[in-house]
């Protein structure tokens, strides 16, 4: 996958993916298009080859992610044509898509016990998703086994009968900024609730299927062992925006062994909020995440803008950067201790990686994990509004300190407060007044935390100068 100034990519496929017929039954080949591994860049990596221990799930399971990548729920105008990542964690395979939209966010997790075969490699990846393609998973049958394949059948092959595939596709700078939103949205979500397989079929297949639109959210509470739904926020509910957009989940509900719900810890102001749904099936973890209203993309929600705005954490980022090794779960603490920053700055630090796509966040483990895009850590900072209005507002000196502890940002002719409450910044301005930080800080306020920061930096001590052994050990160690 390659990218141009006019943010078209090309995705490069040796041949189209498909399901063909084998000595040991049919086997699902997906091709591979360009990604990162431990040794570099590939062309067409090879994760995976072996069987998966339950064919007619993992096909379905497949189909949603596919479904969400061609999808869009909010103004419908045309269908989306991003083909699926997959990433190889070592123990297990990820599969991860955005609808159109930007407003769902897809990830399937075959699992160690749902594969049979050969090492799971690393590294990350596109792989073609087309209509034959679909069409052949759709028929895959429980008493079969089937053999999947992840990349091409010999790696010494760099050409097959047949043209080579292609496939050109505008990719939005608002799908990058999806995938770092959403790892920071998650990280604060706690479990709410878990239900047996019959109840979750019970209760996703009572939704409505009308479209829905902006502030149709419902709510869903555990009373007992059931899922009941309820039209207002109460305690312990978690929030559906849009029950619609859950609708790739109705492909697998016949393999479903149970649902969890998960969402923040506390119900916001105006109610509406993000949320993620996990079905989990035989050796596989089916997990779709929204966001709060259906007309609002991740893209937009501005998790990421406090982290973004400082320059500890872009240097920090730096730093932890060279200790990920494709782990499936990133242990903040240990890359505390190898690192010697505070758990506190390397979850900065781990946000500012994420806008260039290469971290993720699993809910149901609570943990971080590892993944490579193609995109540079700047370019989400270049392509968000906000944080670039709010350099500009420093730049310009249009922020004041004032004797009351507030500050003034003034933009045009007109003049905004600024109010830090320990140390959460808030503003009289209207994007202020409508979300109340729902969606991230406003530009005033961001313009005042990088004075803020600013200032604390011009006032710490200049660290003492390091020896030449121990600076030579800590480039040794960055290689």
């Amino acid at each position: 996958m390659t990218t141009t100034a006019s943010a078209v990519h090309t995705y490069t496929y040796l041949r189209p993916s498909a399901v063909r017929g084998g000595a040991g039954g049919p086997e699902l080949g997906l091709e591979t298009s360009g990604g990162a591994t431990p040794a570099g860049a590939s062309a067409h990596p090879r994760f995976f080859s072996g069987f998966v221990t339950a064919p007619e799930a993992a096909a379905a399971a497949l189909l949603s992610v596919a479904d969400v990548a061609s999808a869009r729920y909010h103004q419908r105008l045309a269908a989306a044509s991003l083909d699926p990542v997959v990433t190889g964690s070592g123990d297990r395979l990820r599969f991860e898509s955005f609808s159109g939209c930007c407003g769902v966010y897809a990830r399937l997790d075959i699992l160690g016990e749902g594969l049979d075969g050969d090492d799971i490699g690393h590294g990350t990846t596109n792989v073609d998703v087309n209509n034959p393609l679909r069409e052949a998973l759709v028929r895959v049958g429980p008493s079969d086994p089937l053999h999947l394949r992840v990349g091409p059948e010999e790696l010494e092959v760099t050409t097959f009968d047949g043209p080579v595939v292609e496939k050109k596709v505008p990719l939005p700078d608002r799908w990058l900024r999806g995938f770092a939103e959403t790892q920071v949205i998650a990280s604060a979500f706690d479990l709410r609730a878990e239900v047996t397989a019959a109840e979750a079929v019970r209760f996703l297949r009572s939704l409505p299927r009308a479209r829905s639109g902006a502030g149709s959210a419902l709510w869903a509470v555990q009373a007992g062992r059931s899922l009941r739904p309820t039209t207002r926020p109460v305690p312990g509910a978690v929030c559906l925006p849009g029950p619609d957009r859950l609708s790739a989940l109705l492909r697998v509900l016949r393999h479903a062994t149970g649902l969890r719900l998960y969402g923040p810890p506390a119900t916001t102001a105006s109610g509406a909020a993000a949320s993620a749904w996990e079905l989990l099936l035989p050796g596989m973890r089916l997990t779709l995440t929204l966001s709060p209203d259906p007309a609002r993309g991740f893209s937009g929600e501005g998790a990421v803008l406090e982290a973004l705005s400082g320059e500890e954490a872009a240097e920090d980022a730096d730093l932890v950067s060279v200790l990920l090794a494709w782990e499936p779960r990133v242990d903040v603490g240990e890359l505390a201790r190898q690192s010697g920053l505070t758990p506190q700055r390397v979850r900065a630090a781990l946000t500012v990686l994420g806008t260039a796509g290469r971290i993720g966040y699993d809910t149901a483990e609570a943990a971080y994990f590892h993944r490579e895009l193609p995109y540079d850590a700047g370019r989400a900072e270049r392509h968000n509004p906000r944080l670039r209005a709010a350099r500009e507002l420093v730049a310009a000196g249009a922020v004041r300190a004032e004797a009351d502890g507030t500050f003034t940002v003034t933009t045009g002719d007109h003049d905004h407060r600024v109010r830090s409450d320990g140390g959460a910044l808030s503003c009289t301005c209207r994007w202020w007044a409508r979300y109340r930080g729902g969606r991230g800080p406003c530009r005033h306020a961001l313009a005042v935390r990088i004075t803020l920061d600013a200032r604390n930096d011009s006032d710490a001590p200049a660290p003492a100068p390091a020896s030449a052994a121990t600076a030579t050990a800590t480039t040794a160690g960055a290689r």
